[in-house]
């Protein structure tokens, strides 16, 4: 076997990505995906549950209290998941448009990111964003709620950056 990887050249071998996962193919706007596809795996989980419930129910000779317990487990699990699974009605863009209501400023960068917030894990945007002069004299931090699209917070202060790039 050694003398089989010892004819190997740095030739033979190659690292390929799947074209699924090469960037170079990539065209368009991403889409991120939708909060509400987390009902998939709830309803999976409450299947399992009542399933593992109505098996400790029968007394089968396998089924003990353990069980009862794992059932009631996957019950909560699936409860989360479909309470948790909204649909996001704002995408990045209408955050990004909501943000530019709400600070004051003309917004020149800006970037939003998915988060969660609350016990119930509610879809929100977190914006950070820089005011369009150059350099930005204000930043600000927007979270905008993904499933009403009302602003929820935001934060504006002036830009300190630029004073710890002149020191």
């Amino acid at each position: 076997m050694a003398d089989d990887n010892s004819r190997l050249s740095a030739d033979d071998v190659v690292d390929v990505l799947p074209d699924d996962l090469d960037p170079r193919s990539f065209e368009g706007a991403y889409k991120f995906p939708d909060n509400s596809r987390r009902r998939i795996p709830a309803a999976i989980y409450g299947v399992l549950g009542i399933g593992v419930i109505f098996a400790t129910a029968a007394d089968l000779s396998w089924s003990n209290g353990g069980l009862l317990l794992a059932g009631l487990g996957l019950l909560a699990f699936a409860l989360f998941g479909l309470l948790s699974g909204r649909s996001m009605a704002v995408d990045e863009r209408a955050a990004l448009v909501a943000s530019q209501q709400a600070v004051g400023f003309p917004i020149g960068h800006a970037s939003a990111q998915q988060v969660w917030r609350g016990v119930l894990s509610r879809p929100t945007w977190r914006v950070l964003a820089y005011s369009s002069e150059v350099p930005p004299r204000q930043r600000a931090l927007i979270l905008v709620d993904a499933v009403s699209g009302e602003v929820v917070e935001h934060l504006v202060e002036e830009n300190f950056e630029e004073d710890a790039d002149h020191a």
